[in-house]
């Protein structure tokens, strides 16, 4: 199945500007029926926000979708879009003008009163309207609402980031706490363990070296300490702005980082094509090109105009604004232009159906980019479940050789070197266990936003079920 082809054969159709070349760019691949790293054959979450089952997460993405600057700039473009939309249909209305004049005449001659002078008042309504005869304002005008659509998919796209980006933050914010806890947990048990070893060079059982190299483990511990603590404000203050707060760095982050749910589904990969908000401007601007360039060729066609002028000229104020005497001067016309605007529009044309042909091209890189996103996403399910599984046993076994190493030590059965090592395994395999359990959520989100997947927060779904019974 083409479907690259099929769409953008159409949207150059519509422009009859296709070419070999252009032809070579979109007919490269077949997509295929199904990922080729899909693990599960059903389809996409109907929410994926829901599947992390934070309440708090949830209430973060609101408040980033109601206060966030960029995503409401990006609503004022949408604005901006919807007048272009509005004003590229105006042509294919009659326009209409009026204007009015005062003029005051001095001769030279000379009278018992002064110079002689004579005033005249006029009033003068114009209207147009040129005659779509070739279509070139009607594919004007639907141009015109593409681009408004575009916008509408530009503004969506947004939004899609902007929660993955707030869920991904949330993520690397809770992970970030938990990074500090466990340093702070570690530096407690180092104190605990130099305390020991200094109990022991009291006693006579350990040498000196044991109590220096306990004291370098702990001033270790707590400058890792404080690198977490900074990590962690930065990551609130990352977080912070997004939701459109003074970055102070003091958004409090959960507890625990949630645990995953097994993928439900990826859908197919055709489906990406009208499901990610990004594809479809893409789309949507593609064929937008195409109007353009097909409205540029016309334009090199006669166009026929009826206009339509009433004046009027009198020298009292009142009589010049006298509807009877404007309708006695009723001039109609039909003005054919000519039928070439010479080098300028031939050249505004190739311009046009190049432009369509670069629009075919980028939205076929666009797709071939979203499709590599998503397989990323999906292999990356699968091979960060199996390092997550890895870093567990990993943690497991560390921590129980950790606590195994303590008592050979207290016995006397194991050097410092031992003990040392050991916490420092266990310190380091459950941190880098922290670390593979948040980036096999983040690629979680990622996966949903390269598939376009719908959401909605706790705060929409009340009101639009609000919106619905009142309604009812």
């Amino acid at each position: 199945m083409r479907v690259l082809t099929v769409i953008c054969s159409a949207a150059l159709c519509v422009a009859c500007a296709s070419t070999d070349r252009s032809s070579e760019a979109i007919e490269g691949f077949d997509a295929p029926k199904t990922w080729r790293a899909n693990t599960a054959a059903g389809g996409l979450a109907s929410n994926w926000l829901d599947e992390f089952s934070d309440a708090r997460l949830n209430a973060i993405v609101a408040e980033a979708l109601n206060n966030n600057q960029n995503l409401a700039a990006t609503a004022e473009r949408l604005e901006q879009a919807r007048s272009r939309a509005t004003a590229t249909r105006s042509p294919l209305f009659p326009s209409l003008d009026a204007s009015t004049s005062a003029t005051q005449n001095i001769s030279n001659s000379r009278s018992r009163q002064g110079r002689d002078s004579t005033q005249t008042y006029g009033l003068a309504l114009q209207s147009s309207w040129e005659i779509d005869v070739w279509g070139r304002l009607t594919d004007q005008a639907r141009s015109g609402y593409r681009g408004y659509t575009a916008a509408q998919a530009d503004y969506e796209a947004a939004r899609l980031s902007l929660a993955g980006s707030v869920t991904q933050n949330w993520f690397a914010l809770v992970e970030a706490r938990q990074q500090t806890s466990l340093a702070e947990r570690d530096v407690l048990n180092r104190s605990s363990s130099l305390a020991v070893v200094e109990r022991r060079y009291e006693r006579g059982v350990s040498e000196s070296l044991d109590v220096r190299l306990s004291r370098s483990a702990l001033a270790g511990s707590e400058a890792t300490l404080a690198l977490r603590r900074q990590q962690e404000g930065e990551a609130a203050r990352r977080l912070e702005i997004l939701l459109g707060r003074y970055p102070e760095g003091a958004l409090d982050a959960g507890a625990q980082l949630p645990e995953i749910q097994n993928l439900p589904g990826a859908g197919a990969p055709g489906d990406i094509l009208a499901r990610r908000p990004d594809l479809v401007a893409a789309e949507d601007r593609l064929v937008a090109a195409g109007l353009d360039a097909r409205a540029a060729r016309k334009a090199m066609l006669p166009r026929l105009t009826l206009r339509s002028t009433l004046s009027t000229i009198d020298g009292d104020f009142s009589d010049a604004f006298d509807l009877d005497g404007l309708a006695g001067e009723l001039i109609n016309g039909l003005v054919a232009q000519p039928l070439f605007g010479g080098a300028r529009l031939v050249a505004e044309a190739n311009r046009a159906e190049a432009a369509a042909r670069e629009a075919a091209y980028r939205y076929a890189d666009a797709v071939l980019a979203a499709y590599r996103e998503a397989e990323d996403a999906l292999a990356a399910e699968i091979t960060l479940a199996a390092q997550e599984d890895a870093q567990n046993l990993s943690f497991s076994e560390a921590r129980e050789a950790e606590i195994l190493t303590q008592r050979q030590y207290a016995n006397g059965l194991a050097t410092i070197f031992e003990l040392l090592d050991a916490q420092g395994r266990r310190i380091t395999a459950e941190s880098q266990y922290l670390a593979v359990r948040r980036e096999r959520l983040s690629n979680r989100v990622r996966l949903y936003q390269a598939l376009g997947g719908p959401f909605e927060t706790r705060t929409e779904i009340a009101e639009a079920t609000n919106v619905k019974g009142s309604s009812s």
